[in-house]
């Protein structure tokens, strides 16, 4: 897996009914945008994310780093 500063992110429910929980990452921790992931979700929590098989990146387009 690969990201970098300011893609977001889909982690999704668990069980049926449970809501996906989406962020943005703010810092990438690992070698060459490899995970451990720190990442502000929309609710201003923040933490340090190991993705799972639940988790999907949203690359940010050039359009939208400035």
């Amino acid at each position: 897996m690969h990201a970098t500063q300011g893609d977001r992110i889909v982690i999704r429910g668990r069980s049926v009914g449970s809501p996906d929980r989406h962020g943005e990452i703010i810092d990438v921790r690992g070698a060459d945008g490899g995970p451990p992931y720190e990442v502000r979700f929309q609710d201003g929590h923040r933490s340090v994310v190991f993705p799972g098989s639940d988790f999907i990146v949203e690359h940010a387009s050039a359009d939208e780093t400035v």
